[in-house]
């Protein structure tokens, strides 16, 4: 996978409208400013165009395939033509299915709960714990971190190839890191797995976003992401691919809409005749807001045109990468190397700060929104930090006190809603905290750095 080459002229598109893009905080040095939010790898702000669309849809919500009424037959129409909407958006295959879930976490889980008895499942220590976890009840082999793109590969095929007893396989991979942004070879890695039968899905978390993903041309079976990453509200989900396994597998859940027909036998217990579309795993009523959303920011990103997006976030991506090379106490970390393409997701160290202190203090004396922890990726941090396991550190609950090291990084990510303002204002943050140092003064309290009350530091 490559990014697209248009040229990286930020007037190649505009921003696009985010909610809380006027919202001010205040600074501890006094006065407020505009919110930099430059935590999109956790969650996107949502999108002008899907809030609105969701604001115009509110008055009309009713309940989906299960009413006679005109809001209900409106709201079913409504749910079923985002289904197809995120199917075009994702390139699906005639035959494949698209299941709104809860998020990424969710089509995950409920994945693995529909794979094969016996089925072993290959994944790299590299991957978002989302990607990690879920496959408890399966046979697991965690592949170690490549160095390069084609070590990746390498070690897929060397894995498949020693896989005893042969038979159903699964490998699961990320397309775009969530700690350092890095692109991974996914067709060639689906292309490895399916030269030895096995079958792949995506986690598209961090890659829908930020690039055009297509199910066909990649050839991977299964693709997972979240709403809340895609520039939708919390709470939606999808996993779109092939629906054999889903098909054959128990219901995710239990409940109505799973069901096509429930009825009592002489012997006093219940037949059920489960669905075999995509409604078999989502049972109960479905958050058909959500859905609506996740189909709204997938048309927003079409109409502006994906390429040009991500010629501008490659344009932010350079900047950044080039303003944090300018302090040579800044290491940037990455698996592949400065040459491999990635989206707009970094992650780095200070010498000298611990990595809560300095995020703690890019939002109290700049107003600016950025990630510090292990990114719910622990081993792959710890493999980046050269860390030993056993290191104290935690995800999002960083132990050492201000000017302690700590086993954390820093992540600052951006996507379509970013302003040029935001980045430069990062930069010269950067710059100044390693030069001069924090303006106050930070403790630790709950497990998360904090400015002391009053305490401005003595400069």
């Amino acid at each position: 996978m490559s990014v697209p080459t248009a040229a990286l002229d930020s007037s190649v598109c505009a921003p696009l409208p985010v909610l809380g893009q006027n919202v001010t905080v205040p600074l501890v040095t006094g006065g407020e400013v505009t919110y930099a939010a430059l935590d999109y790898a956790a969650s996107a702000p949502a999108l002008q165009r899907v809030w609105d669309d969701v604001a115009a849809y509110a008055p009309y919500y009713g309940s989906v395939h299960r009413g006679a009424g005109y809001l209900s037959q409106l709201s079913t129409d409504l749910f079923e033509n985002s289904r197809r909407t995120v199917a075009e958006f994702l390139g699906c295959r005639a035959d494949d299915q698209v299941v709104f879930t809860r998020s990424t976490t969710d089509s995950l889980n409920l994945l693995a709960a529909a794979i094969p008895a016996g089925c072993q499942v290959f994944v790299y220590e590299t991957e978002h714990h989302a990607s990690l976890l879920p496959w408890r009840d399966a046979r697991v082999t965690y592949l170690d971190a490549p160095r390069t793109p084609g070590q990746a590969v390498e070690t897929l095929e060397r894995a498949l190839a020693d896989r005893d007893p042969y038979g159903p396989a699964l490998v699961c991979v990320t397309g775009a890191s969530n700690v350092t942004g890095e692109l991974w070879p996914v067709r060639e890695l689906a292309a490895a797995a399916h030269a030895h039968g096995a079958r792949i899905v995506l986690d598209a978390a961090q890659l829908a976003p930020h690039h055009p993903v297509d199910i066909a041309e990649l050839d991977v079976d299964w693709v997972a992401f979240s709403g809340h990453k895609l520039y939708a509200p919390f709470g939606s989900g999808v996993l779109a691919g092939r629906a054999d396994w889903l098909q054959s597998a128990e219901p995710y859940l239990a409940g109505g809409g799973a069901s096509r027909k429930v009825a009592r036998r002489a012997d006093g217990g219940v037949d059920v005749d489960w669905h075999t579309t995509a409604a078999r795993h989502e049972a109960g009523s479905p958050n058909v807001i959500g859905v609506h959303s996740i189909a709204s920011a997938c048309k927003a990103l079409t109409e502006a045109g994906f390429d040009s997006l991500v010629a501008r976030e490659q344009e932010l991506v350079s900047r950044v990468r080039e303003g944090l090379a300018e302090v040579p106490e800044v290491r940037v970390l990455s698996l592949f190397g400065d040459d491999a393409p990635r989206v707009g997701v970094i992650s780095f160290v200070v010498r000298g700060w611990n990595s809560s202190h300095f995020a703690a203090a890019l939002s109290a004396e700049y107003g600016i929104g950025v990630r510090d922890g292990l990114f719910c990726a622990h081993p792959l941090v710890r493999t980046l930090l050269g860390s030993d396991p056993q290191d104290p550190g935690e995800c999002g609950a960083p132990e050492a006190e201000p000017g302690e090291r700590s086993l954390n990084a820093i992540r600052v990510s951006f996507g379509a809603g970013t302003p040029d303002e935001h980045i430069d204002r990062f930069l010269r943050a950067v710059t100044e905290l390693v030069r001069e140092g924090a303006r106050w003064n930070y403790r630790t309290e709950d497990g998360r750095c904090v400015p002391d009350r009053g305490e401005a530091a003595q400069v």
